[in-house]
């Protein structure tokens, strides 16, 4: 990633007020770029968004992808440059409660952007960013790599597996696969089970961990041998950025679907996941199986990010116990009351050195 090349680049984030939109703003905000939002009220309270002042460095409309009258307007009238489409309804037990609002967040307002970007003149990079559940799950212990059949057994994955679908078909019909319509290369990314600080979302590890420590009880876990690829929110970010800079400069090479996870050897369980946490928080980290029966959800998901380690040159800087150190800091400054905008552009900061990106030129 080039620091340099998002300064002053007009960079429109749909659903920045979510977890990793949130995480997305701030970095682009650093790098002075600059930043549009679009996107319902923040999802939880307490938020990321409200705590670490997201809003402040950047322009945010409320709005909703749903109304593409509005956010038709809202693109041409600002004629952004670089799109990331990240609003979603992206809880799985959520999908069962309400798959149809999920198909209609995930599935047409997809299609609702695409169709609101492809004539849009500004725009010369969209990302779309859907889910690592978007391959059909067929439980086995292998690595899913883009070319592997996508599928889904729940709402939740089957529209994000339906969203893959609705991008690959404007980009062949409208975008800059063949070559017609707008320039504008649009791919796909599809990582999965972020962690780090300011995530409050229902029905996830970290979050309920979290809940339960300040609750002081236990925490019912559902699937202690489920398997996921646990990685910081900034790892998979950062191939986000990466690869809006590739679309944007070959947009018929880049063009396509991407995975973003962690190294094939970071293979940890739930209990696992849980473990370190104690060992990083201490003995307020407590947890029992539940027995109770629950919707389904997949017990083993690992991505193949090969391609893009050697096409975009991304790999993941931070290991998971890096990723949990660094979010339980994160969590420890909310406890005490500290600056969580500073406390996150620090974090950001630290990734960058990791991955030895330079910041960004300051005037």
């Amino acid at each position: 990633m080039n620091p340099e090349f998002w300064r002053g680049k007009r960079v429109l984030v749909t659903g920045h007020t979510g977890f990793k939109g949130s995480w997305l703003a701030l970095w682009l905000q650093s790098l002075q770029a600059r930043v549009i939002g679009y996107s319902l009220p923040p999802p939880t309270e307490p938020s990321l968004f409200a705590l670490a002042r997201v809003a402040n460095g950047m322009e945010s409309i409320e709005g909703d992808i749903l109304d593409v009258v509005r956010f038709q307007r809202v693109v041409r009238e600002l004629e952004p440059e670089v799109v990331i489409h990240m609003a979603a309804q992206a809880l799985v037990r959520r999908s069962y409660a309400d798959p149809v609002a999920t198909y209609a967040t995930n599935v047409m307002g997809t299609a609702k952007v695409l169709e609101a970007l492809r004539d849009v003149a500004s725009v010369r990079s969209v990302v779309v960013i859907t889910s690592d559940k978007c391959y059909e799950n067929l439980a086995e212990l292998k690595a899913y790599r883009e070319t592997d059949k996508l599928g889904g057994d729940d709402p939740y994955s089957s529209s994000k597996a339906a969203a893959e679908l609705v991008t690959a078909a404007y980009r062949k019909s409208f975008f800059a696969a063949k070559g017609q319509g707008v320039r504008a290369g649009v791919a796909t990314a599809r990582a999965g089970n972020v962690i780090g600080g300011g995530d409050w979302a229902e029905d996830r590890i970290i979050p309920d961990v979290m809940r339960a420590v300040v609750e002081n009880r236990e925490l019912l876990v559902r699937n202690p041998d489920a398997v996921r690829p646990w990685q910081h929110v900034i790892d998979p970010l950062c191939g986000y950025l990466t690869l809006a800079e590739k679309v944007w400069q070959e947009p018929e090479r880049f063009a396509g679907a991407w995975n973003f996870g962690p190294d094939e050897t970071e293979t940890w369980t739930v209990t696992d996941v849980l473990g370190l946490l104690r060992e990083l928080w201490g003995s307020e980290v407590m947890w029992r199986v539940d027995e109770s029966s629950h919707p389904h959800e997949s017990r083993y998901l690992k991505l193949d990010c090969s391609k893009a380690r050697t096409e975009l040159g991304w790999e993941p800087a931070w290991d998971l116990k890096k990723a949990l150190a660094a979010t339980v800091s994160w969590f420890k400054a909310y406890q005490r009351g500290e600056d969580l905008r500073q406390i996150s552009l620090e974090q950001l900061r630290l990734y960058q050195r990791a991955v030895r990106v330079p910041e960004a030129v300051r005037t």
